[in-house]
């Protein structure tokens, strides 16, 4: 039943993006832009990342938009932190974020890697390291639940359980 439902959401995103194409004013650059996005979107769904990451750079070298080029960079993030090349997805969401602070879906994503990155140094006995880790993630974990106060709700638990959540402090 899922699947169905995927394929048929799938199935109407392009219906809905080729009648935008060809509705819309914009010029063939930004078509074309459109078009890798939507096929590289189309590739990441899938499981064939190459094929969206070679996508998201054509849609990048013709996008211009910084809302939109913020949202290329921030798949290509998902995409690096899918693969667990953590610092290449770092890299990809805070270029996404220097273009739109107000992705709190990057902001969630880089407090992950970064709680990922405390719990193994915290196995390690790498103390100091861990502690440095989990302080950015209530960081951003912070950011991104003052943009989206009813999401993240685990993180909300985290940062209370942890004391990480000044008594001041509220979404």
């Amino acid at each position: 039943m899922s699947q169905k439902n995927d394929n048929f959401i799938d199935k109407t995103f392009t219906v809905l993006a080729d009648i935008l194409l060809k509705v819309l004013p914009a010029t063939k650059e930004e078509k074309q832009a459109f078009s890798y996005y939507r096929y590289g979107m189309s590739a990441q769904s899938n499981g064939d990342y190459a094929e969206a990451l070679e996508n998201y750079y054509e849609a990048l070298k013709l996008e211009e938009d910084p809302f939109d080029r913020s949202y290329i960079l921030y798949n290509i993030g998902l995409i690096y932190g899918n693969n667990g090349d953590y610092s290449k997805a770092l890299e990809y969401y805070h270029q996404a974020l220097d273009l739109n602070a107000r992705l709190p879906q990057a902001l969630n994503n880089i407090a992950v890697i970064y709680h990922y990155q405390g719990t193994r140094s915290s196995e390690k006995k790498e103390f100091e390291i861990a502690q440095s880790n989990f302080d950015k993630a209530a960081s951003y974990w912070k950011k991104a639940i003052r943009l989206a106060p009813n999401n993240y709700i685990e993180a909300q638990n985290w940062l209370k359980v942890t004391g990480k959540l000044n008594e001041n402090e509220i979404f």
